[in-house]
């Protein structure tokens, strides 16, 4: 299906012309037709399918046949995310898709100027893009209402459940207009009864969708594993740069020493790459996050927690240095390459620390995952190891005062200050 045989306003399709999209995949095929007519949907579908552009695009054409709702604080179109890079990804899709359209797009989300955000809000906004915390924020101070607003979309409803963000979530659904005067949609990983429960309780008689529900992982991803040991694992992974340099990795470790030490050790030798832990500043993780994007960072390193919401496409390359412990975790990761209808290989190292996991992964994707071979030219074993204190912040003596040690304490002959007369002896009775 093309987007041309759509009713798509032509500001729009020039959006998606100058996106390059030239034809509906799956997911938009089947809930394109049905929400351009208004209706409320609940689509089941997987990361990089093209969700995104599907809501965007109906969002946007609906804005523009539809009448505002006239003055007030109130965005036509609120878009709820469970993640602040989800919030930025959904923000840089909707600027591109809606250029030619004319509307006011504002995202909203912790880490960044409090009181900047709050001013473009209060500037007039006609989609507002937000996570939870952040967007409760402002509506609390009555920087905005949601009494007029006309679209509602949640994307990833199940993981603002697994992150604890249900209750901010109805919190904003019971502020919005009814739903029966709006038009709602929302996109899950998986319609599980939590998800639907929210769908029969805030929608309108949503209509389901489900792409590939039976496939877990994106048919073009090129599933690889290698049985490696703990110690070798550098080398195979240096061993893979080596042999193909043009590559997008991105780089998934368990735990963030881990990837803090591939971090050092990829510059060491001549790559160059950046490392994304959960207590990373949040201006430092949107610039490495940017240069990964537009191509100054070849590699990028990051743990599960600190990887939720990179939503970026060219990605050729996703590595398990660590193979996961959580199945789910397994999909998301390789998740992040062959997307919008891309190819894209996912290679895993099961070492002996982590190797239990596998049976529990292939159960989960209803996939064996296939053996390669492993031999030793494919180790390198002439690379440069990081300095001994690379990265280490060097503890500075304390000062003298902060313990406690005054010179005049420390100068001989220094007496106490008032002498105590001597104790006089008594005499026997």
């Amino acid at each position: 299906m093309r987007f041309e045989d759509l009713d798509i306003p032509e500001k729009v399709l020039e959006g998606i012309r100058a996106a390059g999209f030239a034809e509906c995949t799956p997911v938009q095929a089947k809930t394109l037709p049905v929400a351009l007519q208004g209706r409320d949907i609940a689509a089941q579908a997987q990361t990089g399918t093209g969700k995104t552009a599907a809501f965007l695009i109906t969002v946007f054409s609906r804005m523009l046949s539809l009448p505002s709702p006239g003055g007030g604080p109130s965005p036509r179109a609120l878009i709820i995310a469970p993640t602040r890079e989800l919030v930025v990804q959904i923000e840089a899709e909707a600027k591109l898709l809606g250029r030619f359209a004319g509307f006011r797009i504002v995202p909203v989300y912790g880490g960044i100027d409090y009181l900047k955000q709050r001013e473009e809000i209060a500037r007039g906004v006609d989609v507002l893009i937000g996570t939870p915390g952040r967007l409760i924020d402002y509506l609390k101070q009555r920087v905005y209402s949601l009494k007029k607003t006309q679209f509602l979309v949640i994307d990833e409803a199940d993981r603002l459940f697994d992150m604890g963000f249900i209750s901010d979530l109805r919190f904003l659904l019971r502020r919005m207009s009814p739903f029966n005067k709006r038009q709602s949609m929302l996109f899950s990983a998986t319609l599980s009864n939590r998800v639907l429960e929210l769908c029969y309780e805030h929608m309108n008689m949503p209509e389901r969708f489900s792409i590939s529900p039976e496939q877990v992982t994106v048919e073009k991803i090129e599933q690889e594993i290698y049985h490696v040991g703990s110690a070798e694992k550098i080398g195979l992974l240096l061993g893979i740069l080596r042999r193909e340099p043009d590559g997008r990795y991105l780089i998934f470790c368990n735990t963030k020493a881990t990837a803090e030490r591939l971090d050092l050790l990829l510059n060491a030798n001549g790559f160059s790459a950046a490392a994304i832990t959960g207590d990373l500043d949040q201006r430092r993780r949107m610039k490495v996050l940017s240069g990964f994007k537009n191509g100054t960072l070849a590699i990028l390193v990051a743990t599960d927690v600190a990887s939720r919401g990179i939503h970026i496409d060219g990605v050729t390359h996703v590595i398990n240095y660590e193979l996961p412990q959580d199945p789910e975790d397994y999909v998301h990761r390789i998740g992040r390459t062959a997307r919008a209808g891309a190819a894209g290989r996912a290679l895993t190292f099961a070492c002996e620390e982590y190797v239990h996991s596998l049976p529990d992964i292939e159960d989960y994707i209803k996939v064996k995952i296939p053996v390669m071979q492993l031999t030793e030219e494919m180790i390198v074993t002439d690379y440069r190891r990081p300095p001994r204190h690379a990265g280490r912040k060097v503890a500075r003596p304390q000062r003298k005062e902060a313990r406690g040690i005054h010179k005049k304490e420390k100068t001989s002959g220094a007496g106490p200050r008032f002498r105590r007369p001597e104790r006089k002896e008594r005499k026997p009775q």
